[in-house]
């Protein structure tokens, strides 16, 4: 298992309050937040079972996921829904942009 699994996993515990938070404005927007959020985590755990393409292409997937969170944000603070620090999230896709070279 990548030791970024374990960042990502505290990634969501700490998005927990801002995401309640967003979903009681947008219901939408938060309901994005939180399957893209899981989706990074639950990817990169189903990539470190895998080899070879399969591997690189779940941690792609994550890498996805994990910008569609730093969008949704993005978003949530445009509305001014909440504020979130992203910089753990930065280095979940650091890394993800490292291992699918």
């Amino acid at each position: 298992m990548l030791r970024i699994y374990d960042v990502a996993l505290r990634v969501l515990e700490e998005m927990r309050p801002a995401v309640k938070a967003i979903e009681a404005r947008d219901r939408d927007l938060g309901r994005q937040l939180r399957r893209a959020a899981s989706s990074v985590v639950l990817n990169i755990a189903e990539g470190s079972g895998c080899s070879g393409g399969t591997r690189r292409e779940r941690y792609r997937s994550a890498l996805g996921s994990a910008r569609e969170v730093v969008a949704c944000i993005e978003v949530a603070r445009a509305w001014q829904y909440a504020e979130v620090d992203p910089d753990l999230l930065h280095e979940v896709i650091g890394t993800l942009v490292k291992v699918t070279r």
